[in-house]
């Protein structure tokens, strides 16, 4: 049924299969929730693992998990597979990579504050334009200064730095607001409660683990953990973005091969989109349109066609739509949108049939050999050779053992970084003020006495006084530096 060079999906009035060499041209998953949308992401990251291309996707309710698994041959399942034409269908697990970003149900993924840039934090605490402003010019006086930004308590660190020194970097720069700092410390701060912190630091994922294959040439599936991350939507939406902009920057071109490197679900896409600024949308189309030629094919899975913006949209030419309800004028205009994005077929009423559409039904259009895309058709999707639903506790902490990369990420390093060369220039600072009070101290104790009262209390002398004060500064600044050095700051908010 199937060719070495395409990935079935299912059957309409003939067989629907995806083009392995036209699979970097991106792709869309959409439909309302329980219509069968993960049920179609996981045939689709079978038939990418079984054709050698390694896979990554986020599992955000769980039920992807079980593509480690192999299948049971259930009634349902059987009788779907006859239906489509499924004659060799049998059941199997795939290779699978669990990550989470709190490291709980997977080996942990961490990025650098440095590997984040200043684009995606601020998207990340939805900073202001002047507060956005503000950590461009932090993360400027890091590369200046030689200050590598690893973790959050780099960046924190960093801030009070700046904020030191806010009068002599607006000259240079432009205003640094004590106010602004503050407001970017305080949502580093909601980060961290969120459990974000966790995923800066090192070992920095390398981009190569997400592309390995097995030794008889099956791609990995790399299955991120996102149920807990998905109460941190921001983070989410962030992490991804980052995720394939690091794809984008490392890979090299490969044009148009003959199967992609990397297959790379966004699910939940409407996160990405919601309320984000244009600069970051337009990087996002910036991405989408020229990691094609980095051999990687995007795939946003979503319940709304709408969800995606037009810029983007337009790029994704293989789509499978699970049915759309169509109750309110918002769903009216939904369903509208994604028929007329089809190429349309003479013998079927699109938007009539994405409203009847049954479960494990889809409308189907895919890239021919010349990248033209087919006559939309409605398909039966094929039943997947893995376990429909989750992996136990248990299953999940064998396959982490047994994966490839055990123990390349699963303890924290913590170099030299911003945090302690800051701590030790504020240390240093601290001492040579001490150091020149005493000076000073020795030096006054050396100079000649004026005559004192012979009765009562000695009058304090104009030296004795200095003295005082000169040692009262020092200890303010040694308990600021400890402060700065030990706590980063206490005024503080990825993806």
């Amino acid at each position: 049924m199937t060719g070495e060079d395409t990935v079935f999906i299912g059957k309409s009035v003939k067989p629907e299969e995806l083009y392995l060499k036209l699979a970097n041209r991106h792709g869309l998953v959409t439909g309302a929730t329980g219509t069968g949308k993960t049920v179609t992401l996981q045939i689709l990251a079978e038939g990418f693992s079984a054709a050698g291309v390694p896979v990554f996707a986020a599992d955000v309710k769980g039920d992807l998990s079980g593509i480690a698994m192999t299948g049971e041959p259930k009634d349902f399942l059987v009788k779907r597979a006859e239906q489509v034409g499924l004659d060799d269908y049998g059941f199997d697990a795939f290779p699978v990579i669990f990550w989470d970003l709190f490291g709980k149900q997977g080996h942990p993924i961490r990025a650098t504050v440095s590997e984040m840039g200043p684009l995606l934090l601020s998207r990340l605490m939805n900073l202001t334009d002047a507060q956005e402003g503000a950590l461009n010019i932090a993360f400027r006086i890091a590369d200046e200064e030689g200050l590598a930004l690893l973790d959050m308590k780099d960046l924190r660190a960093l801030l009070a730095h700046v904020a030191d020194r806010a009068k002599e970097l607006t000259t240079e720069y432009g205003n640094v607001s004590s106010a602004s700092i503050g407001a970017i410390q305080r949502r580093l701060l909601v980060i961290e409660q969120q459990g974000g912190e966790a995923f800066f630091g090192e070992p920095a994922l390398d981009i190569k683990d997400l592309m390995r294959t097995t030794q008889d040439g099956r791609g990995y599936i790399s299955v991120l953990a996102a149920d807990e991350l998905m109460q941190s939507p921001a983070l989410y939406a962030t992490f991804l973005l980052w995720l394939l902009s690091e794809l984008f920057e490392e890979l090299p071109e490969v044009g148009d091969p003959d199967k992609p490197k990397l297959v790379f679900f966004f699910d939940e896409a409407h996160l990405l989109f919601d309320d984000a600024p244009k600069a970051l949308v337009d990087k996002v189309e910036q991405v989408v349109r020229l990691i094609r030629s980095k051999g990687v094919g995007v795939y946003f899975v979503t319940q709304n066609p709408l969800d995606v913006p037009d810029a983007v949209l337009s790029q994704l030419g293989n789509r499978v739509q699970h049915a759309l309800r169509a109750f309110t004028p918002r769903d009216q205009k939904a369903v509208r949108a994604a028929a007329q994005t089809f190429r349309q077929n003479p013998d079927l009423d699109t938007e009539t049939a994405i409203t009847e559409l049954g479960v494990g039904e889809a409308l189907v259009s895919v890239l021919e050999n010349k990248g033209v895309p087919t006559m939309v058709q409605r398909t039966l999707i094929r039943p997947p050779s893995s376990r429909i639903g989750p992996v136990t506790p248990d299953e999940r902490r064998t396959v982490v053992a047994n994966s490839p990369v055990f123990g390349l990420y699963d303890e924290p390093i913590d170099k030299e970084s911003a945090y302690e060369i800051l701590g030790q220039r504020a240390q240093e600072k601290a001492e040579a003020a001490a150091k020149a009070a005493e000076a000073k101290a020795a030096e006054a104790s050396a100079a000649p006495s004026s005559p004192s009262r012979s009765s009562g209390r000695q009058r304090e002398t104009a030296t004795e006084r200095l003295v005082k004060n000169l040692a009262s500064t020092v200890g303010r600044q040694i308990g600021q530096a400890l402060v700065r050095g030990v706590l980063g700051s206490l005024k503080r908010t990825f993806r």
